[in-house]
């Protein structure tokens, strides 16, 4: 009787064991906006890996993340934060910036 109730579950585990894969956490990466500046200016993130990137608006005013470079563009509001999802991208350099005060609230990620 009791081997009955175990074939269920291995019959289930055969099944699920070949494709079964526990997926890693993406790394994340964090750009602090504050003064209209982005920090720090130049993020490192690693070549041919998928990543989340955090943008942290502190300025009262919002700000519209953008990039030509990764293609990427969300509107950040005051006191906010997004998540973006990049990559994976090649060596580079990929630069970012802030569409509502372009002069200052510029940066790159580095993929290395």
């Amino acid at each position: 009787m009791r081997l009955s109730l175990l074939n269920p579950l291995i019959l289930l585990m055969a099944l699920i064991a070949p494709g079964a894969s526990i997926a890693a956490p993406l790394p994340e990466h964090t750009l602090i906006l504050e003064n209209h500046q982005f920090s720090p200016a130049e993020l490192k993130v690693s070549a041919g890996k998928k990543f989340r990137l955090v943008v942290v608006n502190r300025d009262p005013s919002p700000e519209e993340f953008e990039s030509y470079d990764f293609n990427r563009e969300k509107i950040v509001p005051a006191g906010g934060r997004i998540v973006l999802y990049v990559g994976p991208l090649r060596p580079g350099r990929y630069q970012f910036f802030g569409e509502f005060h372009q002069a200052s609230a510029r940066g790159a990620l580095i993929a290395e």
